[in-house]
């Protein structure tokens, strides 16, 4: 065995690595490989021993979000002191253990993440940079998409990893029997200051297929899988390269699924783990989710209550096209979901009173509030921005709405990671980006928003 790919296995980025899996399977190599899962530190520490006593070089491959990079770089070092075969140990051939991070965490901050203790950092996405290490045994070296030290400490940049059709790479991965919400579009035009997706990606739709698609739920129902969802920034704009929405494309992904998963199983769009924009909320779109879908539920995303606030995170609506949603999805019976953010950059106190008459008003037609709060994610615009809180006032109405089961979520904790992704952004400054990120703004000043 040349190479052992170890998968620091956790429930919360399961669906990056069935991806990574999938181009491998139809990946040919000369490199002779193995692939273990990992679900706890100790499993993992046991697999590096377990392949550097085999002789192998062992790769060692982690996934996480912004927030959790913190939690995780102190796993890091519990492996490897359990392990007792750190990175510096090497053979002639090199590191006998290199750990590799990926996703859009060590995508947006590769210097942070090599100093948090991992060898190398993924750049971007990770199909074509896998193969590539794999085919070279795990050897970093000039591999496009990474990024690490050499052996004088001095920072190594590869470039960019190459973009690729979602087509030439499968969704899932049926050798390892790892299945997951089918991911149909990657990137995003609208480049919401506050999201990592068009950043990491591009601001620019690449959707999969009707036929690639259509193969991926034939192998699910091969395996008697029964649960069709998918993975987009936006659902209605499957199909499109435009802020309009293609509803024939649309009809056509939702019927070949329909078909395809059979009379036993179901499909659902846009509901989790996806959501749609409210501006694209028609009642026509409203009936094909309901002709071939089997959710009751829809999540939209309104983020704010302020059109003011909005503008400046350029998200392309205003609140009016939050509430005519609502209103007609509530009207097409569906129960509406509703992204909203509080804490948001430059947020003032009448922006606050406006998002909260929002979430109010939105209760009352019968949705509930979806609430987070403002946290300056890493690779974003608001990188920068002061982490998110919610002063007490607001909290207490939160949580009136909150005991009348209107709202949800985990905005509280996010409180908590707000103000350590500010602390590390603090520590590792952007040239030249100064902190001032949302100007005050004129009272009327306008929205970005498209006539309906």
């Amino acid at each position: 065995m040349d190479l052992v790919l170890v998968l620091r296995y956790r429930k919360a980025v399961t669906y990056g690595f069935h991806v990574l899996l999938g181009a491998l399977e139809t990946h040919d190599t000369a490199t002779r490989y193995d692939v273990r899962f990992a679900n706890t530190p100790e499993e993992t520490a046991a697999e590096i021993r377990a392949g550097v006593a085999a002789g192998a070089r062992v790769l060692v491959l982690w996934s996480f979000y912004s927030p959790d990079a913190d939690t995780l770089a102190q796993e890091l070092r519990d492996i490897r002191s359990i392990a007792d075969a750190p990175s510096v140990l090497r053979s002639a051939q090199g590191p006998s253990v290199t750990h590799l991070a990926g996703g859009v965490h060590a995508t947006a901050e590769p210097v942070q993440t090599l100093d948090a203790g991992w060898d190398v950092a993924a750049l971007g996405e990770g199909e074509t940079t896998l193969l590539s290490l794999v085919d070279a045994a795990g050897d970093p070296a000039g591999i496009p998409g990474l990024a690490y030290r050499d052996a004088a400490g001095t920072l190594v940049r590869t470039g960019k990893a190459k973009q690729r059709p979602l087509d030439d790479f499968r969704g899932f991965s049926p050798r390892w029997n790892r299945y997951n919400a089918l991911e149909i579009t990657r990137g995003c035009v609208y480049a919401c200051r506050f999201c990592q997706t068009p950043f990491m990606f591009s601001a620019r739709f690449r959707h999969r297929s009707i036929g690639n698609v259509r193969w991926h739920v034939d192998k699910m129902r091969e395996r008697s899988l029964r649960d069709v969802r998918f993975i987009t920034p936006t659902a209605l704009s499957y199909g499109s390269q435009t802020e309009d929405p293609n509803l024939d494309a649309v009809e056509e992904l939702l019927a070949t699924c329909r078909e395809g998963i059979g009379p036993r199983g179901r499909v659902f769009f846009g509901s989790f783990p996806s959501e749609i924009r409210p501006e694209h909320v028609s009642r026509e779109a409203l009936r094909l989710v309901r002709k071939y879908c089997d959710n009751t539920n829809i999540i939209v995303g309104a983020q704010s209550g302020s059109d003011r606030v909005l503008g400046a995170a350029k998200r392309g609506h205003g609140t009016e096209e939050v509430r005519r949603a609502v209103r007609l999805g509530v009207e097409e019976g569906f129960r509406i979901n509703v992204d909203m953010i509080f804490g948001m950059p430059g947020e003032d106190r009448a922006d606050v009173d406006a998002s909260l008459s929002l979430a109010r008003d939105l209760a009352d037609l019968g949705a509930r509030i979806h609430a987070h709060t403002f946290m300056p994610l890493p690779g974003t615009p608001w990188r920068d921005a002061p982490p998110g809180d919610v002063d007490p006032a607001t909290i207490s109405e939160v949580d009136r709405l909150s005991r009348r089961g209107a709202l949800y979520g985990h905005w509280q904790k996010q409180r908590d990671h707000a103000a350590r992704l500010a602390a590390a952004a603090e520590a590792y400054p952007r040239p030249g980006r100064s902190r001032t990120i949302l100007p005050t703004l004129p009272p009327d000043h306008p929205k970005p928003t498209r006539a309906e």
